[in-house]
């Protein structure tokens, strides 16, 4: 049996209403962890309403907006630019891998320190089941659920 953390994105907004009609919604990121330990990760996005032509997304871009490793497994949601800029998803593992911190300090380093304010949420999972859930924004739509049935959901 496997143990399973989901979050739907959705809804990762900047502090500032957008005035010119751009959207964030529609990031639904997934990881998973099993029994043995084996870590999974993947990010699909609805997209960035009224982007500029020929804008590459963050979700396609590996270690960016998703990573995994054998430490973590990481998938993040917001503003794209900001997150390829920092390599989000692989900096939490980077710093899990290089420095030692525990998978919520590497986390947090990340959305605290790296990337700008209002701009990620990131869902991340260590191959130990641990979890952590951060975000620097105004809200981030996010579950997740063990094996046995425990479940948090947030906003």
């Amino acid at each position: 049996m496997s143990v399973l953390y989901t979050a739907n994105s959705e809804g990762c907004q900047n502090e500032t209403p957008l005035v010119d009609g751009d959207s964030q919604i529609g990031t639904v990121g997934c990881v998973a962890v099993d029994n043995e330990g084996n870590l999974a990760s993947a990010t699909s996005t609805g997209g960035f309403v009224n982007k500029m032509l020929g804008r590459i997304g963050d979700t396609p871009i590996i270690g960016a907006e998703t990573y995994t490793n054998n430490l973590c497994a990481i998938s993040a949601t917001g503003k794209g630019e900001a997150i390829i800029q920092a390599t989000a998803a692989r900096d939490v593992a980077g710093l899990m891998e290089f420095i030692g911190l525990s998978l919520k300090e590497a986390a947090a380093h990340v959305v605290e320190e790296w990337v700008p304010r209002g701009t990620v949420g990131l869902i991340v999972v260590s191959s130990t089941r641990e979890i952590t859930m951060p975000l620097n924004t105004t809200s981030m739509f996010r579950a997740y659920v063990t094996e046995d049935r425990y479940s948090e959901i947030g906003i």
